[in-house]
Parts: structure tokens; sequence; C-alpha cells
């Protein structure tokens, strides 16, 4: 079974492996361990081995290895990756560094809101459903190429985010359908992307650079396709055994 440090290992090397075969630098896509449901124990070991952004689902949960890592004086960039209830934004608002998961203008308002008092400009990334799934959540972007209704609508809702004066807009995040073979999820990565395009087009003063795609499952997919920034647990954290 191997250890935590050879599963981080090759884990970076694949990533590396999948951005030379896309033709580019590995160093401009940053890995987020997902660290839903893991101990302090392994998030400080993994923060040993030099990594230093983390992913968190769960508000409550986050908050609490937040504050303790920030008593320990662990050095690390937060990410909140999962579904925000707006009575949640002053929690994240308040301990984490990066919100991927920016759905709707009703809580980018109160993310903005909290984060002023915090005395913070968060960078957000605006999350998608590029699919068209109902289990998703995100800004329904599924028809934004071929039904000029739901592009508009986009268009006044990012707008309205755009305004929000301590968030940074900085790019897209998707999550894409689990499917048998990682290829199969190449479509949505590419409609991601070729919205992420659009936007900065429509709204050229904003920050695009970032994509938020790709999980344990079809990470160098996305790669391929231009992730800069890939969600990776299960590779990292659990024994082969348990994959």
């Amino acid at each position: 079974m191997s250890s935590l440090a050879e599963r981080y290992a090759k884990v970076r090397d694949r990533i590396a492996a999948a951005a030379r075969r896309a033709g580019r630098d590995p160093d401009s896509i940053r890995l987020v361990a997902v660290s839903k449901g893991r101990t302090l124990a392994e998030i400080y070991e993994l923060h040993t081995l030099g990594h230093h952004d983390l992913g968190e689902n769960r508000s409550e949960e986050g908050s609490d290895k937040i504050n303790a890592a920030r008593r320990d004086h662990k050095a690390m960039t937060w990410h909140m990756i999962g579904h925000i209830q707006r009575r949640k934004a002053r929690d994240v608002a308040a301990d984490f560094d990066w919100v991927h998961s920016l759905d709707g203008a009703p809580l980018a308002e109160r993310l903005s809101r909290t984060a002023n008092e915090a005395g913070k400009i968060i960078p957000v990334l605006l999350e998608c459903n590029v699919s068209g799934e109902a289990s998703k959540h995100g800004l329904a972007a599924d028809r934004f190429d071929s039904d000029p209704a739901q592009w508009a609508e986009l268009c006044v809702t990012v707008e309205t985010i755009l305004a929000q004066p301590n968030l940074k807009v900085s790019g897209l995040m998707t999550m894409a359908p689990i499917v048998p073979e990682p290829a199969l999820a190449r479509p949505v990565f590419v409609k991601l992307r070729a919205l992420r395009d659009k936007l900065a087009t429509r709204f050229p003063g904003g920050s695009w650079a970032e994509l938020s795609m790709g999980m344990t499952d079809d990470f160098e997919v996305a790669i391929g396709e231009g992730a800069t920034m890939v969600r990776i647990g299960r590779a990292i954290f659990a024994p082969e055994a348990e994959a």
C-alpha cells in the first residue's frame, strides 16, 4: 500500500506529463488537494511535502481546519469548492482565501458584503453548469452558445457579480458528469473554456484566466483542455486499495 508522499508525487508527475502533452508549462496548473473528510494530521503531512493549496466542500468543516491550521502556524491557501448556503457566506468570507463555487448574484452580494466587513477582497470563480444536469449547482450555461435568452440572463448575472467591490472574478469552475471513461468528460471541459472565452470578450475588463475543472478521475483530460486548477482528493489521500 502506497504512502501519502508516494501518491502525491505520482499525482504531481501525472499533472506534469498531461501538461507537457498539451504543450503547456506544468507550473501553470495549480493542484488543489481536496481535504474533505481528512484529518489535520494528513493535511499537515501533505504540508511538510511542500503543498499549500487545500480545498474543502463544507464551510463548517473547512473553517474548523483553517482556524486550527492558523493556530498551528501552518501557512496554507484554502479554497471553498463546495456549494455555499447564503447563511454561511459570512464564515466563508472570513476564513477562505478562494471561492470556486459562486453560483448567483444574491450569494455574490452577500459574500462581498461580508468580505468587506472582514477587510478582504476574495478571488472567486463562477460555477457554471455547462452539462445541463439537474443535479448540478451552478449558473445555467448549457445552451449559452445556442440560446440567446440563456446567454442574456447569464450576462445580467455576471454583470452584477463583477460589480461587487470586494470580489475579484478570476475565471470559471465546473463539475463534469460521472462517466465510465475520462475522455467522455472532454466536451464539458471544452464547453467551459469556450464559455470563458466568450465571457472574456463580452466583459473585457475582468480577469478570466482561471479554469477550475478536473478531479481524480478526469484531471488529465481537463488539463488537455486548459484547466489551470485541478481539484484532487482521492488520488492523494486514499490508499490504492480504497481508491
